[in-house]
């Protein structure tokens, strides 16, 4: 599925409504506590001319990750993961394509404050993209484009998104495809 900058916002995208990012998960937090929930959300490999991939350092436990995170109510897969990316790098995707979907234990997460989530998300590829590059810092302590032979490790890599990370490596390297 190809989805242009176009489309994904000809609906009212929740980001230009300026609607708080983490407002439902927050009220959910407030209700079950650090109980798991199931969080649909939506992540996006962003890779530049150069083939390299843009990761971002988290500030909440210091791995390195792909932009994304959690739907708001009304938000289409595709609308989470263009918000997300504009809000924790400042780039907007021209074009979002569908690439995997991540469900199960591998994405399975409890964060530095105990809240715990197993993750239902789709992560997109996006190769067209414009804007300047610069940090949402609540978030984001470093954004750095990696060559793909020299991506950080899988212990410095959050691990609900190694998965997408590793298959994306290993399908430019070896050619083959791994889902």
């Amino acid at each position: 599925m190809r989805l242009t900058a176009l489309s994904i916002c000809n609906r009212n995208c929740l980001f230009q409504k300026g609607m708080s990012k983490m407002g439902y998960i927050m009220e959910l937090r407030r209700v079950v506590g650090h109980r798991p929930l199931i969080m649909t959300c939506a992540g996006v490999l962003i890779v530049n001319d150069k083939n390299q991939l843009l990761l971002e350092k988290r500030a909440d436990n210091g791995l390195w990750g792909y932009p994304g995170g959690s739907m708001e109510p009304g938000d289409t897969f595709a609308e989470c993961a263009a918000r997300e990316v504009l809000e924790e790098t400042g780039l907007v995707c021209d074009e979002l394509i569908h690439y995997m979907n991540l469900s199960g234990e591998e994405v399975h997460y409890t964060y530095p404050n105990g809240d715990e989530i197993y993750a239902a998300e789709e992560v997109f590829l996006c190769r067209n993209y414009h804007g300047t590059i610069h940090m949402q810092k609540s978030e984001v302590s470093e954004l750095r484009f990696f060559d793909l032979y020299q991506l950080p490790g899988k212990d410095e890599i959050n691990p609900n998104n190694y998965k997408a990370i590793n298959c994306f490596r290993a399908e430019n390297e070896q050619g083959e495809l791994c889902k």
